[in-house]
């Protein structure tokens, strides 16, 4: 029995982070402040289909953008295993190994949290200082 829901509850979660991954990129951007209004369309603009080589800004751009997609990514994930260990320490009905692991979890979890929320915070300073520094050109 205890098998089965593990089994349940590792499809429940995989099938959470499938959901994810492929909803989550449509609510990252790091474009206008209104870019949400617009559906992508500001961005599809901009799409460079001559054939010559990306600007600055552009490159800028799209690697802050893959490194939020990825944090976000990590950030999903952490919440995810700070869900899975509650649920862990929910259903241990009083068993003292199962607590300390899902407390050892938990912890764990919160300090990923942690330190991709500090990520995501150096790399959206370090963004910002260039685009001050170099420019939006």
């Amino acid at each position: 029995m205890h098998t089965q829901i593990k089994k349940k509850i590792s499809a429940f979660l995989l099938s959470l982070v499938a959901l994810f991954m492929f909803a989550a990129p449509a609510y990252v951007n790091i474009g206008t402040a209104n870019s949400a209004a617009n559906f992508g369309l500001e961005d599809a603009k901009t799409i460079n289909v001559s054939g010559e080589e990306a600007t600055e800004a552009s490159v800028k751009t799209t690697i802050a953008k893959i490194v939020n997609t990825a944090l976000g990514f990590l950030g999903i994930l952490a919440v995810i295993i700070i869900i899975y260990a509650g649920f862990k320490w929910m259903t241990a009905s009083g068993n003292e190994d199962q607590v300390a692991d899902a407390k050892k979890m938990l912890m764990q979890a919160v300090i990923g949290l942690t330190i991709i929320f500090l990520g995501y915070v150096i790399t959206s300073f370090v963004v910002n200082q260039l685009q001050e520094t170099v420019g939006n050109a």
